[in-house]
């Protein structure tokens, strides 16, 4: 029996059954399937029933849900929406405090100086998919907040990047400018190369295919072609050393004036694939967290870390976006917003375990304070400042 709960067949299955009828209940209910999703994986996963365990295998196909759910989001944006110079400014003081709020917290808790810089990085992340699910859900992702959100949070993925490189260099003692800035100038050509390789050159030939009696007999074939695109640009965003999720992004936002009339709707389809990768998604973040690894030392580590990584978030990005033109309600809503660090800072705290800089207990305090501030946003957001709004 055991054999059988622990192949991977069973894993697997399982793991779309919990997630299926998580964001089933989870609509059904009218709240956010962000939540219910983690609550069931917390449910299902080591803390409590210990049913599916997190591996290499799950943690694969709920990135994959993670790639699909920003291509989708893409389509809701254009790229002038993201690269202005608010945005800039809202994710660089967004990403300098935490790191300095996380740095100084965990000298103050005794940790020695590679450790705490390895945190202060973790706390720079910022997880896009979290909020920007929400948002959607609330259908608020063409509010004023949102675009600053998402177009702060794929620069924020930019600085993280810088972040990583020179906490990694810096705790190595072989940091170099001619690093930074090599790091800087692949990603920032990425983006701008991808977008514009995107919106003048694929999205117009999808365009011209529609029109064409090929797309006539074969109306499912655009999908597939904007969809292969989409994990192209996510692999390259990785090769450059940005998140796969921002790759995607640039995808669906190439695609976003792609008017079809004989295709399939890229769009519907995509979002298909998203009800079912992206539930996957927000399983495995609630899957991934064992709370019988606290202990009382650390408990009170994870609150203050906890607390000092929102306020951190809330004041570097609410401050920014407030003098930038937006009332104190939207400010907020952005600076809670930048808050989730999600699988981004899950990902810094595994490279600190993996290459020795933070031991066991840390990483495990870094998961943890990346699941409790995915779970304040939607909580704040649905309870506060979108109450009662939503889906029925």
């Amino acid at each position: 029996m055991d054999a059988l709960i622990t192949s991977p067949e069973f894993q697997m299955s399982l793991l779309l059954f919990v997630a299926l009828g998580g964001y089933l209940v989870a609509s059904r209910i009218n709240q956010s399937a962000v939540i219910g999703l983690i609550l069931v994986g917390l449910f299902v996963g080591p803390s409590f029933l210990g049913l599916i365990t997190y591996t290499e295998f799950i943690r694969s196909i709920a990135h994959l849900g993670a790639v699909i759910l920003l291509f989708v989001i893409g389509f809701e944006f254009n790229i002038r929406d993201i690269m202005q110079v608010r945005n800039g400014v809202v994710a660089l003081i967004g990403v300098i405090l935490p790191w300095i709020g996380g740095f100084w917290i965990s000298i103050g808790f005794g940790l020695n100086s590679a450790s705490s810089i390895f945190i202060g990085t973790a706390l720079t992340a910022t997880s896009i998919a979290i909020t920007a699910n929400v948002l959607k859900e609330l259908d608020k992702l063409q509010t004023e907040a949102a675009k600053v959100i998402i177009g702060a949070a794929v620069i924020d993925d930019v600085l993280a990047l810088l972040a990583l490189a020179i906490s990694t260099d810096m705790v190595a003692g072989f940091f170099t400018y001619v690093g930074v800035i090599t790091v800087t100038l692949k990603a920032l050509a990425f983006i701008g190369i991808g977008a514009a390789f995107g919106i003048l050159i694929v999205s117009r030939y999808l365009v011209w295919l529609d029109k064409t009696p090929f797309a006539t007999k074969y109306p499912e074939f655009i999908f597939i072609f904007a969809m292969m695109v989409a994990f192209l640009y996510a692999i390259g965003a990785e090769l450059v050393g940005l998140s796969a999720i921002v790759g995607a992004f640039i995808a669906g936002v190439s695609f976003k004036n792609v008017e079809l009339s004989q295709s399939h709707s890229l769009k519907l389809g995509a979002e298909y694939l998203q009800i079912i990768f992206a539930s996957i998604f927000f399983v495995s973040l609630g899957i991934i967290a064992d709370f019988h690894a606290l202990t009382p030392e650390i408990v009170v580590f994870l609150a203050v870390l906890t607390i000092i990584a929102i306020l951190t978030k809330v004041v570097g990005c609410g401050i920014p976006a407030k003098l930038g033109g937006l009332c104190t309600k939207d400010a907020l809503i952005v600076g809670f917003g930048m808050a989730p660090r999600g699988e981004v800072a899950m990902i810094v705290a595994l490279i600190g375990l993996e290459r020795g800089i933070i031991d066991q207990s840390i990483y495990v305090v870094l998961v943890l304070m990346s699941l409790l501030t995915t779970l304040i946003t939607p909580i704040v957001y649905r309870n506060w400042f979108y109450k009662g709004e939503g889906t029925v």
